[in-house]
């Protein structure tokens, strides 16, 4: 696999990075793991849209999906022609609440996607073998592992110290973790992790690599970095453009 670090500023974009996106490829197959505020753009220094196989979208924060609003305008009006629907892959609602997003009066966003629910469990998308696990968050979202010819990476979304994704990323290859929270007393329970945390969970799961990712624009990244490489030295810190081969 080849992971592309298109967007990893956390809760919104940043002066260096857009919000959350990924892109994952295999044998030209790609997928695209959310599309937060800001992230379009960098995807087309990439690779063409039209080019994208599917998308997975971890939750409806505004910081992983807002830019799917120009992915259907792009798709609507500067695409090729004929035009072929893209799967995505989210939570329940996806269809409803990214139309709202994109045009309270429009008649929904079917001639662009092919929503397909997701919940907790697995099955095939493209060349990839997908496990979703629900994730300690305040809206429904999913962790995802991605397995193919034996290699294994998983991504967080956004979670707070959780068992669930713990056993999701047991033995992977690659852990892509957010690391939203500072240090601190008093933190929110059930929403992310800080980096110490992200280095807990790595460590726990026994993965090979820990890759930190959706860190604030307002959280000193090098602070998070070195707080999870204290307790899992394997940790980098990603930076937008950033390529991985797993």
């Amino acid at each position: 696999m080849k992971l592309t670090i298109v967007g990893c500023s956390g809760s919104g974009p940043g002066p260096k990075s857009p919000a959350s996106s990924y892109l994952v490829e295999h044998e030209g197959f790609r997928l695209l793991l959310d599309l937060g505020n800001g992230a379009f753009g960098p995807l087309q220094g990439y690779v063409d849209p039209a080019s994208i196989d599917a998308l997975f979208l971890s939750h409806l924060h505004a910081d992983h999906c807002l830019d799917v609003a120009p992915f259907v305008v792009w798709h609507r009006y500067a695409g090729p022609s004929p035009r072929k629907l893209v799967p995505m892959y989210a939570p329940v609602g996806a269809e409803r609440r990214l139309a709202l997003a994109y045009d309270l009066d429009g008649d929904g966003l079917t001639d662009v996607f092919d929503f397909v629910p997701v919940g907790s469990g697995s099955f095939l998308l493209g060349p990839f073998e997908v496990t979703l696990a629900r994730t300690a968050h305040p809206v429904e979202c999913y962790a995802i592992r991605l397995t193919v010819d034996g290699r294994s990476l998983v991504y967080t979304g956004d979670t707070g110290p959780c068992e669930r994704v713990i056993e999701l990323a047991r033995g992977a290859d690659v852990l892509l973790a957010e690391a939203a929270h500072p240090p601190g007393p008093d933190l929110p329970t059930g929403l992310h992790l800080t980096g110490r945390e992200a280095g807990e969970h790595a460590s726990a799961a026994g993965v090979g690599r820990l890759l930190l990712t959706h860190i604030p624009a307002w959280v000193d990244e090098i602070g998070q970095l070195f707080a999870a490489s204290a307790v899992f030295s394997e940790t980098e810190l990603v930076h937008s453009g950033a390529t991985y081969e797993i």
